[in-house]
């Protein structure tokens, strides 16, 4: 059976997938998660309606291949039927134990049927105001029973991500050092719910002036004429919405504010610490994914402060308000004010459950209408060679169809949903008129009573229809709080103990003693090898790609360390160094060099930031770049867009060995940094790294061969990372070895 099943994440015991069928499907999820756990190996797995997301730890005996054809067959097994959900895999075995009986088997029982037999009696023998108690009471035991229900399916994944023996739900952790502005924030929405429901109690107050010719409650007050009532309620309505209007903006800014302090303080600290982390773990994640972690991660713990917190509150806010007050003031009518509570709850987690599948479908068909559009527009040369205009217009139209299609579906459930409950909070206005209306006619409730409670429940229902909207919010913040975790457990960078290094007492020589490393799943880059760069001269590093050339550059540089051996630098382990030191010692410039999104002069003057023009322009010189810049318009001003874009590659390279040139470090790595430049400009660049190379140690890699030919000392590298030759180029050439085949390969010249 064939499933939309894709991993989104594979790391050592703990694998994402999505999974397209358990989309909007409640009970598949947990019989998927249920089917997982059963599995021997499988410690956790969890499964979410909301995203289609599968969380699957497991022990390290379970290899990544095997998690993914359980994961595979689980999904199809629980896709075939029920009873195929339940045999993923043997039951994992466990301990006899003794029987214990869950008291809450016992209790719960009994206290419902217990409920149940006094509801009865009160309806049947009771008074009528016990009878509205009994209605109220069902009305909040249903209310209590949708949001238990959808508590529950959130509870679990906040312990999971609060980790083992942690008390603070991830919530607090996320808020960390701004609990005073929270509560700040929290406080001032308290007192704007505070003020709307004064302001909506003497607007009731008004209308009962204007239909009795007096409100009771003003009387106390000295004002006991009509004209003095409606003057006094003026001042207080007036100064109610001051109230509500005052407070309202300063709550929400200082919600907004919370937010952008923990979004910042997030990015901050995260972005601290990828910058520092080991080469190797940032290598294994995408760049696009740890970029999403610092972007809409880190957006969406600040925004669900800024937004959903704060209904959240005022939610809760107005019920604390209301509910005591209409149980003290008016509790036969409080039932049916409240009634469409329970519904409006749970039509709003329906909703989301439901609209949430609609727009991940809606957001993939847009995703690849946009992918499609960029890639069509970055191949605009090869589809003019093709002369495909008309296909890909078509292609496009067909995408955009499907993505308003499926936009459509989001926009139906969306407007159906708000009416569904406008309609339910404008039958409880209704309700609550015609019932509070016999109350007072029947003299059980006073008019100086209902008419301010007329129309405060329907702004609770509002505010409930955003409850499931809070609650995706809250999953999703969840999930990113899980992710942005993810990066912060991957460990730093180490330094080293030893004492600091002098960048102007570094003489150079390096030496590998015994080196072997190999990358995680591939066999040896580096095979027990030994080799010494002296200090002072040139030395060259050639040989077939995947012989270990530019990992020696890694180990040195310490973006790698090695697995056995040592790496010295003068006599001293490169391990033992402060990182920093190390790699101010050492120029690099990488076959692929990265230009920053700047002017020529910034990016020349990267890690030098205090250099002077001159120093600028002489490096540029040095690197054969500066007669290129000196024609450009703006010069060494030249905004050269990202990564370099408006140059070429041979000007990119020449930048990037400028740079190097103006670090001025007593050691030089040179990995292919001539590559991209023509044969006349490469001469010219090794002319003056000739004059650059004297009393410093370089270290140059290269495929091409007449790049190194004057080099002090070549070693000719072979296939698992040992070395197959060294000596000058005129003593390899006389060996008739490996490096004269490459010579006579690339130069078309026999050896002598």
């Amino acid at each position: 059976m064939d499933v939309d099943v894709r991993p989104r994440s594979v790391i050592p015991g703990r694998q994402r997938w999505d999974v397209k069928p358990v989309l909007g499907r409640p009970r598949t999820a947990e019989g998927l998660a249920a089917a997982l756990r059963r599995v021997p190996g499988i410690t956790q797995a969890q499964a979410s309606p909301i995203t289609g997301g599968v969380l699957v730890r497991h022990d390290a005996r379970v290899s990544a291949a095997d998690v993914d054809r359980i994961v595979r067959r689980a999904v199809a097994l629980v896709m075939a039927g029920p009873a195929g959900a339940s045999r993923p895999g043997p039951p994992r075995s466990a301990p006899e134990a003794a029987p214990r009986v869950d008291r809450g088997l016992v209790v719960r029982p009994v206290l419902a049927v217990g409920g149940g037999v006094a509801a009865g009696i009160a309806l049947i023998r009771g008074s009528a105001l016990s009878k509205q108690l009994v209605a109220l009471g069902g009305v909040a035991t249903a209310t209590a029973a949708v949001l238990r229900k959808a508590w529950q399916r959130t509870a679990g994944e906040a312990r999971e991500l609060a980790g083992p023996g942690t008390a603070r739900h991830p919530l607090s952790e996320i808020v960390g050092p701004h609990r005073k502005r929270l509560y700040r924030a929290a406080a001032l929405s308290v007192g704007c719910q505070i003020s709307e429901v004064a302001l909506g109690t003497f607007l009731g107050w008004t209308g009962l002036v204007l239909i009795k010719g007096q409100a009771a409650p003003l009387v106390s007050l000295g004002l006991t004429t009509a004209s003095a009532q409606l003057w006094g309620l003026a001042g207080l309505v007036a100064a109610a919405c001051a109230a509500v209007a005052g407070l309202s903006y300063a709550s929400n800014l200082q919600w907004r504010r919370l937010g952008q302090d923990i979004e910042h303080d997030w990015r901050g600290r995260t972005y601290g610490h990828v910058q520092h982390l080991e080469l190797r773990h940032l290598e294994g994640e995408r760049t696009t994914r740890v970029a999403g972690a610092l972007t809409d991660d880190v957006g969406q713990l600040g925004a669900f402060f800024a937004t959903s917190a704060n209904d959240l509150l005022q939610l809760g806010a107005s019920l604390a308000i209301l509910v005591p007050a209409f149980l003290l003031l008016a509790p036969q009518i409080a039932w049916i004010a409240f009634l469409p509570i329970p519904v409006i709850a749970w039509l709003s987690f329906h909703y989301q459950d439901k609209v949430t599948a609609d727009y991940s479908v809606s957001a993939e068909d847009r995703a690849r209408l946009h992918s499609q559009l960029v890639n069509t527009l970055e191949a605009g040369a090869t589809v003019k060679s093709f002369c495909t205009e008309d296909y890909e217009a078509e292609r496009i139209d067909r995408l955009s169809e499907t993505a308003q299609e499926s936009r459509g579906q989001t926009d139906r459930s969306t407007i159906r949903h708000g009416e569904v409950v406008r309609a339910f909070t404008t039958t409880s206005m209704a309700g609550t008129l015609l019932m509070g209306g016999r109350a007072v006619l029947n003299g059980s409730l006073r008019f100086e009573v209902f008419s301010p409670l007329i129309g405060l429940p329907q702004t609770v229902m509002l505010r409930m229809s955003r409850l499931g909207g809070i609650v995706d919010q809250y999953q999703r913040t969840l999930a990113s709080y899980d992710r942005v975790q993810r990066l912060h457990a991957l460990p730093v960078e180490a330094d080293g103990t030893g004492g600091p290094l002098d960048t102007g007492k570094v003489q150079g020589e390096v030496v590998l003693k015994d080196v072997t490393f190999a990358y995680p799943g591939r066999p040896p880059a580096l095979d027990n090898l030994s080799l010494t760069i002296p200090a002072g001269q040139v030395t060259a590093l050639v040989g077939a790609t995947g012989s270990g050339k530019t990992t020696i550059a890694k180990l040195l540089m310490r973006f790698q360390d090695a697995e056995s051996g040592t790496v010295l630098l003068d006599g001293r382990d490169v391990c033992d160094l402060q990182r920093r030191d190390l790699r101010d010692a050492i120029g690099f410039v990488a076959q692929d060099p990265f230009l920053f999104d700047g002017t020529i002069a910034d990016n020349i003057r990267y890690g030098s930031f205090q250099a002077s023009e001159a120093a600028v322009v002489e490096a540029a010189t040095m690197a054969e770049a500066h007669t290129f810049v000196a024609t450009l318009p703006d010069g060494y001003d030249t905004l050269i867009g990202e990564r370099g874009a408006a140059l070429s590659g041979g000007q990119r390279q020449r930048i990037a060995l400028a740079r190097a040139i103006l670090k001025d470090s007593p050691v030089v790595i040179l990995d292919e940094a001539t590559s991209a430049v023509d044969n006349e400009t490469e001469a010219a660049i090794q002319r003056t790294l000739r004059t650059f190379a004297a009393d410093r140690t370089m270290l140059v890699i290269a495929h091409r061969l007449s790049t190194v030919r004057h080099a002090d000392l070549i070693y000719v590298m072979d296939k698992g990372g040992v070395v197959a030759e060294q000596g000058t180029h005129d003593e390899l050439l006389a060996r008739h070895g490996l490096y004269a085949s490459l010579w006579q390969l690339q130069a078309g010249e026999l050896a002598a």
